[in-house]
């Protein structure tokens, strides 16, 4: 009687999403960041009704920002895809074209909040401004967070990847390939927050 070959293969810790304390701690830290933000955007909801606060209305740099992280979260999936592959040029171009993105994005985003400055809305106008400068500054705070491990990624790839044994152990790595993946998520969660984030406070405009 044959056995299944499906049986045979060993349990591999990396595949399995649910277990991997990674995985857990990528989990844990996505649901505290959405309660986190959540719970800003509703408290900012109950001061603006409560206090009858204006509206503000969002430097246009902040929706092209949107693109910038979508770029971003893109070439992530290409990074991700060259890793598959084993396209070490494309991998390390994929990584180093993000982590300037990312920075692209900082810098946009300090541009947008002297804007805010030049329209004399400051951090202590009132409980809306607080709200915007607060939100959309832990927002930055998690995209600088992310950068280092996208140094450490691109370091280690340009580090070792220089004989055709090394690429191939780098590329064969469960860890790396389960890091990346974790890396990918994260940054993706970072783009739908943005998103939700702007939506959120153009709604909150029109809604006068």
């Amino acid at each position: 009687m044959e056995r299944n070959k499906e049986s045979e293969e060993p349990y591999n810790e990396y595949h399995n999403f649910a277990f991997h304390p990674h995985n857990v701690l990528l989990v844990l830290i996505l649901f505290g960041l959405s309660t986190l933000f959540l719970s800003l955007t509703i408290a900012f909801v109950y001061s603006r009704v409560q206090s009858s606060l204006p509206p503000i209305r969002l430097p246009n740099i902040f929706f092209f920002n949107t693109l910038i992280l979508l770029a971003s979260s893109a070439t992530m999936v290409w990074a991700k895809r060259a890793y598959k592959g084993d396209n070490t040029r494309g991998y390390q171009l994929a990584l180093g074209v993000t982590i300037l993105l990312s920075i692209f994005f900082m810098a946009m985003q300090y541009i947008g909040w002297q804007q805010l400055i030049g329209q004399e809305i400051f951090i202590n106008s009132g409980n809306a401004a607080g709200y915007l400068y607060v939100i959309s500054g832990l927002h930055f705070a998690h995209v600088i967070a992310g950068i280092p491990f996208l140094g450490v990624f691109l370091y280690t790839a340009r580090r070792r990847m220089k004989e055709p044994v090394s690429v191939l152990v780098y590329f064969s790595d469960p860890e790396k390939r389960l890091k990346l993946r974790l890396l990918t998520i994260y940054w993706h969660f970072l783009d739908a927050l943005w998103i939700y984030l702007v939506l959120f406070f153009l709604v909150n405009y029109l809604i006068r």
